[in-house]
């Protein structure tokens, strides 16, 4: 039971109003704008835009600045601010095959058609605190290599190698038309379309743990990375007056596809099975961590053994909206006085029923 707060404007405001003096900080510090953290915090942002399933760089900025830097707060708002906006209809599934390539990288094959592009990755720096940083830096020279443009070339899927020689295992289903979880509620058992949905606007930090668990024997799978892919796709949409598709601008996606070793069942010969994951932006650490989670809810398909959380469709569905469980935990904060006193009374009233019966023991 919860209970009106009465008579506490004027400290609301004066909460509000303490809120923005630190979110501000001290004025002898140039104020930072949206424009920065979009272009600067830009994996911040990419984050916000991918959990919040809203892709708008400005405004997931503008929420980093206005949350003071906390992402989950952040992606609060701008999940919030998606529910206003008007629904036009769906797009067509976006082509990562076509994908203007900025990475692109396969731990299962060392030469692919088009090469290892590394693109922009922490992978092969040494983790040492750069306090440069930490000074004005003057305008960097444009970069001319082509490292700094989208590969112009055609990647193909690595997974394809696979499929060609039919050791990958069907997806089925797929051409099936997906459900839609923002306009829906979570419903069990989940198809695989709701599951990836779920599971691309998760939590990083529980997606994270929960793929690594699967790494240290929670789960029945060895995963490798087929493929890495980060770059731009085109988006089409079919206008009801027009009947065709036509281009509405390009997204930045980051794609993963897992390899998982099958030893077979249910009729189904030995070989490899896929485990995907698809997010906004440049998200590598989350489309990894979801590609390893979807292989992992798909050990009843396989009929393999449950072993682990990341197998449990209840489990990892429903704790990982970070929206959601970030509500949940923080209405604690709300008063529960009522509640209180109705514990406190009984607590009081059970330990004098236990003195008095000790007493009577006693006696």
């Amino acid at each position: 039971m919860y209970v009106a707060v009465k008579g506490g404007e004027k400290a609301i405001r004066n909460a509000h109003r303490l809120l923005a003096e630190k979110r501000r900080g001290t004025t002898s510090v140039a104020e930072i704008g949206a424009e920065q953290i979009r272009e600067q915090l830009s994996l911040a942002v990419d984050r916000v835009m991918a959990e919040a399933s809203l892709y708008d760089r400005d405004l997931a900025a503008l929420a980093v600045k206005q949350a003071r830097g906390d992402l989950v707060e952040a992606i609060f708002l701008l999940r919030a601010y998606r529910t206003t906006l008007p629904r036009f209809g769906g797009t067509q599934p976006v082509d990562t095959a076509a994908m203007h390539v900025r990475r692109r990288i396969s731990a299962t094959y060392k030469d692919v058609p088009g090469g290892q592009v590394l693109g922009p990755t922490f992978d092969y720096t040494h983790r040492l605190l750069d306090t440069g940083l930490a000074a004005p830096a003057l305008p960097a020279p444009a970069l001319q290599s082509e490292e700094s443009t989208p590969f112009s070339g055609v990647c193909p899927k690595v997974l394809s190698f696979l499929e060609q020689e039919g050791l990958l295992a069907p997806e089925e289903g797929a051409d099936a038309a997906p459900g839609d979880l923002t306009r829906q509620p979570l419903e069990l058992p989940a198809g695989r379309d709701i599951r990836l949905q779920n599971l691309a606007r998760a939590d990083e930090g529980l997606l994270l743990a929960l793929a690594y668990s699967t790494q240290r024997g929670f789960g029945g799978t060895h995963p490798f990375v087929g493929e890495i892919r980060m770059g731009e796709v085109e988006v089409f949409f079919t206008p009801q007056e027009l009947g065709f598709p036509v281009a509405v601008g390009e997204v930045t996606l980051t794609e993963c596809e897992s390899v998982n070793q099958f030893t077979g069942g249910k009729g189904r010969p030995v070989s490899f099975t896929r485990g995907y994951g698809l997010a906004f932006g440049e998200n590598e650490r989350k489309a990894i961590s979801m590609a390893l989670v979807d292989r992992a809810l798909r050990s009843a398909d396989y009929d393999e053994e449950m072993r682990g959380p990341a197998q449990n469709a209840e489990f990892v569905l429903y704790h990982s909206d970070n929206v959601e469980a970030s509500g949940f935990l923080q209405h604690l904060k709300l008063p529960h006085y009522v509640d209180f006193q109705g514990d406190l009374k009984l607590v009081r009233a059970l330990r004098a029923k236990a003195e008095k019966e000790r007493n009577h023991a006693h006696a």
